[in-house]
């Protein structure tokens, strides 16, 4: 069996791809068809085993049986080798494969392709060739399952008196969410069917989470610092609610003291 790693990127583990990757190994040599002999001749039963490939010997009691130091346990030997191979029955080889990999794989899917690994020794079958997937990070989006999560910027004033934010989904489109006067920096909106396709489950697509993280300005400007330390001076009850209740929590814990 043989192992490849592949990396993809997260629109390719949604939309599937088909993609062709180059795999060196082990094939049958054409030259002799895998039996290590040159044209015109044939392995010959071994000697020394007898063709069992595995050689007897008593000490005194006991019988030990081993693999012939002769054939290898192979139970044949070549007398003349196969020029293109040196007698191995294979060479090295660089194959080009087809690889489909469907929609909703996730980090660490595992494909098989069954008879592609390495040609069998002595004459057996070919081995499997596993596929390993692993999803590259994404810049904006993060993965749980079939879910998606993301991080979107709003500024102090849409937070403060409401509007709307564009945000781009896995599927190369974008979505306008509205933004309610007074929202909190981790609130979080879900935008149904814009996650995932969930693998083996057609027609399944998970979620888009759109979390809101409220910027504070920065760079500010003198005419703006008044307007800000005057909003503030006006701030009347209930224009705060967490600090307010952060405070009153505070109070309460250390006996009444807090200012």
């Amino acid at each position: 069996d043989l192992r490849y790693n592949m990396e993809i990127t997260l629109e390719e583990a949604f939309r599937g791809k088909t993609s062709e990757i180059h795999v060196p190994t082990l094939v049958l040599c054409e030259g002799c068809g895998g039996s290590g002999a040159e044209a015109g001749t044939k392995p010959e039963t071994c000697g020394t085993c007898a063709g069992h490939g595995k050689v007897r010997a008593s000490q005194g009691f006991f019988t030990i049986e081993r693999t012939c130091p002769k054939c290898r346990g192979a139970g044949r030997v070549v007398r003349h080798p196969c020029r293109d191979c040196s007698g191995s029955g294979h060479v090295q080889k660089e194959r080009t494969l087809s690889v489909d990999i469907p929609k909703g794989v996730e980090d660490g899917t595992r494909i098989r392709l069954s008879g592609e690994g390495q040609a069998g020794m002595n004459g057996g079958p070919p081995g499997d060739l596993y596929i390993f997937l692993s999803v590259q990070q994404h810049p904006i989006f993060q993965r749980d399952a079939q879910d998606l999560y993301c991080r979107v910027p709003v500024s102090f004033v849409t937070a403060a008196l409401g509007g709307e934010v564009e945000v781009p989904t896995i599927g190369g489109g974008r979505v306008n969410v509205t933004i309610p006067d007074g929202t909190q920096t981790g609130h979080q909106f879900k935008l149904r069917g814009k996650g995932m396709p969930l693998l083996k489950a057609h027609g399944h697509v998970g979620d888009l989470f759109v979390e809101v993280r409220v910027e504070t300005p920065v760079k500010l400007t003198k005419r703006q610092k008044e307007l800000l330390k005057s909003f503030e001076a006006e701030a009347h009850h209930g224009n705060q609610p967490e600090t307010e209740s952060f405070f009153a929590k505070v109070k309460d814990f250390l006996g009444g003291k807090a200012n």
